[in-house]
């Protein structure tokens, strides 16, 4: 048997196999962010798949960090029994369900449309990356949200999510926070990379104390900037290991802020060559800490995925593109049908939720 279908666990979580679903907004939220039955349609049917983890697309744990109009929203108790619908709906195809919780800081969008001023660490004068006005975070701000982040975990834990995930990545706030080029505070919360993670460590710390040393507590981590002045690999391998030495039981590795708004979803990817292109981040977080390190971004090809966990670069491979168009991927791999996944990587379906249409491949599915 491959590597790739054996058990494996995240701080105590039995998963099935090695395969994860990335977390993608998926638009299928009422304007709310409740839970639809066109969202209980899109992962029943990823459940069905096969594959171990679902990674849920990314819900907003304060009304501050919407970033689109029909993502998730895990702000309120109200939202507690649409996400307990969901989480059941999943168990009951046999997989694993995990929320990951989000705030975009100056990238919320939505606060915009609302005629708000989305909040961030620092406003950058001279920042090309961000075109429209924002402001900078009160004291109170960072603790009100560090308490949101509190509250959004034990909503997820009575929902019945079997962990939780933070969006530690793309240029979201938790990124913000963490980068020199858009942290430029002067207080305790900016500074050196100790300073520049205190908004991390704050937030797992509370999170930690609400649901208990038990529950699973996954990050997605930017390790690497791709703008000028940014973050460099070596402090993003740093914070890693400092997260893994607090609280955090598995880390997906992506990319901080980005040149681009959706840098880190690369499209054209037509060779193994083009697969797989932060795996040598992932290879250098793995060395630095000692818990589960997930490998994301342009995963296809079967023999390259098995290759890349049986060598012990990484422990986990997570993908959602693929899914998108073959909700049922990881079931025809296991058939041995190992042909690499069908998507083309057009990048419609991003084009599609960025409309506020729900997901959905635009290419004939398989």
């Amino acid at each position: 048997m491959s590597v790739l279908f054996e058990p494996a666990t995240i701080h105590g979580m039995e998963l099935k196999n090695r395969f994860l679903r990335s977390a993608t907004h998926d638009a299928c939220s009422s304007d709310q962010g409740e839970v639809t039955d066109a969202t209980i349609r899109l992962y029943s049917e990823l459940a069905r798949g096969g594959v171990g983890l679902i990674v849920s697309g990314f819900a907003y744990v304060h009304r501050s960090g919407q970033n689109l109009l029909h993502q998730a929203a895990i702000d309120g108790d109200d939202k507690i029994p649409g996400l307990k619908r969901l989480t059941r709906e999943v168990h009951q195809q046999d997989a694993k369900i995990a929320l990951q919780l989000v705030h975009c800081g100056r990238n919320s969008r939505a606060v915009r449309k609302r005629g708000e001023l989305p909040w961030a660490p620092s406003v950058i004068e001279d920042d090309q990356s961000a075109k429209e006005s924002y402001r900078a975070m009160t004291e109170a701000d960072i603790e009100e949200l560090v308490d949101a982040f509190r509250l959004a975990a034990l909503r997820a834990q009575e929902a019945e999510f079997d962990a939780i995930q933070l969006h530690a990545a793309h240029s979201y706030l938790f990124s913000q926070f963490l980068s020199p080029r858009s942290n430029q505070r002067s207080d305790r919360w900016g500074g050196g990379l100790e300073n520049r993670m205190r908004f991390h460590l704050h937030v797992v710390e509370a999170i930690r104390k609400a649901v208990g040393p038990d529950y699973p507590l996954l990050i997605k981590l930017g390790v690497q900037d791709t703008v000028a002045g940014g973050m460099t690999l070596e402090e993003g391998c740093a914070a890693a290991r400092i997260l893994s030495l607090h609280g955090v039981d598995a880390i997906e590795v992506s990319e901080g802020m980005e040149t681009a708004g959706v840098n880190h979803i690369k499209k054209g990817i037509d060779s193994q060559e083009k697969e797989a292109y932060y795996e040598a981040w992932a290879r250098n977080v793995k060395k630095a800490v000692d818990v589960p390190v997930i490998l994301v971004g342009g995963l296809r090809s079967f023999d390259l995925l098995e290759q890349i966990v049986q060598d012990g670069q990484v422990d986990f491979v997570s993908m959602c593109r693929p899914f998108i168009r073959e909700p049922r991927l990881v079931n025809r791999w296991q058939q041995q049908n190992q042909t690499p996944a069908t998507c083309i990587s057009c990048n419609l379906c991003l084009k599609r939720v960025l409309q506020e249409e729900p997901l959905e491949c635009v290419q004939d599915r398989s």
